[in-house]
């Protein structure tokens, strides 16, 4: 994907080349450089983030980041919230909260309740260490 993208940028260059870019690089060097590192930083942890938790975990961890950044913004810029998007987090982080659960204790009743209520078949419970290995003959 690198090099497609680095090939459709030196296109895009060359198309809208203007003589005042190399002096304008330089006038904003100390802001360009630690933003493209910010930025490599980035792409490294989202890499590592969905190596270590599944799709759905690296997009819930977006959703979370999104709250925090309008509360951030609320908090700290005094920017509105409407009742609205209040309704909309709290849905949100529950359902976070929810899935997590689940995938932290897939056999508890809650988890069950869930699998009836949308109609899924139920799961075998999970063996524990009095669960016997081979089951008696009658």
């Amino acid at each position: 994907v690198a090099p497609t993208c680095l090939l459709v940028l030196i296109v895009g260059t060359a198309v809208t080349w203007d003589p005042r870019i190399p002096a304008a690089f330089l006038a904003w060097r100390s802001y360009i450089l630690p933003n493209a590192l910010l930025a490599f930083v980035l792409n490294v942890l989202v890499a590592a983030t969905i190596k270590e938790v599944s799709a759905v975990g690296f997009i819930l961890a977006g959703v979370c980041k999104d709250i925090v950044i309008v509360l951030f913004s609320w908090m700290f810029f005094g920017e509105h919230v409407t009742g609205q998007q209040c309704l909309g987090f709290t849905v949100a982080l529950t359902g976070v909260f929810y899935w997590s659960y689940l995938k932290a204790n897939p056999s508890s009743d809650t988890a069950r309740f869930a699998e009836r209520l949308l109609g899924m078949p139920a799961t075998p419970p999970q063996p524990t260490e009095n669960t016997p290995l081979v089951k008696e003959k009658v």
